[in-house]
């Protein structure tokens, strides 16, 4: 696997970014073997939470060799305190996320497929409510959306008190979330409602984590209306618990057996 920093300028967001990409690569080194990469490679979008930056999943996880063995390409974007959201003071993260990223990276990246069968996006806590934003509200484009952890209401921070001046400056007051892109619960009863084809999801949330009753409010309002692979354990919010999870949610993408990236040629130490 290769790894790629790529720095550039974002219209949507008026500045320079940093995304940090895996990508597939057939040369095998001592230890770590290559995969066959053709074209139409899948593609992982994959989110940091709260705390963290685009270099995170690579500091706390093995990223780089869970994907290897399904020829998989990992983006790794960073949202700052964005919440993934076009804030209400600051910047346009969701126009970032939903709109010119993924044009960006099909131009940088050619080899990479841009159809929805071979599109997934995932993330922690911040990252995971990122991820099912976006599966969501832009249905058309991912096949599959997976949270770890995930802030799976934000208006659940209303309702817990949690609400501070950082919040405020993302999301404003509580009606301005209601029925907008962010009221993840409100958008996904329109896209059941709509008919139209939706992403298979899944969560995962440890029993002991401050967002499990969350977790599980959502898992139980639509568990029977959509494709959801629930999973839970004994757990906080830690990356022990998501080194472990993002491996069981990269073994559960749906990823095309005739994908021209699939073939693994790894190979012992030389």
């Amino acid at each position: 696997m290769a790894l790629v920093h790529t720095h550039f300028y974002s219209a949507a967001l008026g500045m320079q970014r940093t995304i940090d990409v895996v990508l597939p690569q057939s040369a095998s080194g001592i230890g770590v073997g290559g995969t066959e990469s053709g074209g139409n490679i899948p593609v992982l979008y994959l989110l940091h939470g709260w705390s963290d930056d685009h270099t995170i999943w690579q500091r706390r996880t093995s990223i780089e060799r869970y994907a290897l063995e399904k020829g998989l390409a990992v983006i790794m974007p960073g949202s700052d305190l964005g919440f993934y959201t076009d804030m209400k003071y600051g910047y346009d993260f969701w126009e970032f996320f939903s709109n010119e990223l993924p044009q960006i990276v099909a131009e940088f990246f050619p080899r990479l497929s841009t159809k929805r069968e071979d599109t997934f996006v995932a993330g922690l806590s911040m990252g995971g409510f990122g991820a099912l934003k976006l599966g969501i509200n832009c249905p058309e484009r991912f096949a599959a959306a997976a949270s770890l952890s995930g802030l799976t209401d934000p208006l659940w921070q209303y309702r817990a008190n949690r609400v501070n001046e950082d919040w405020l400056n993302i999301f404003g007051d509580e009606d301005e979330i209601r029925g907008s892109s962010s009221d993840i619960h409100f958008k996904l009863e329109e896209l059941i409602a709509s008919g139209k084809p939706m992403p298979r999801f899944y969560q995962t949330c440890g029993t002991e984590d401050f967002l499990y009753e969350i977790n599980v409010a959502f898992r139980d309002r639509f568990k029977d209306r959509i494709d959801l692979t629930y999973h839970e354990e004994p757990g906080i919010h830690e990356w022990g618990y998501w080194d472990r999870n993002i491996q069981r949610i990269i073994n559960w993408l749906p990823i095309a057996a005739n994908s021209d990236s699939a073939k693994s040629t790894t190979k012992g130490a030389k």
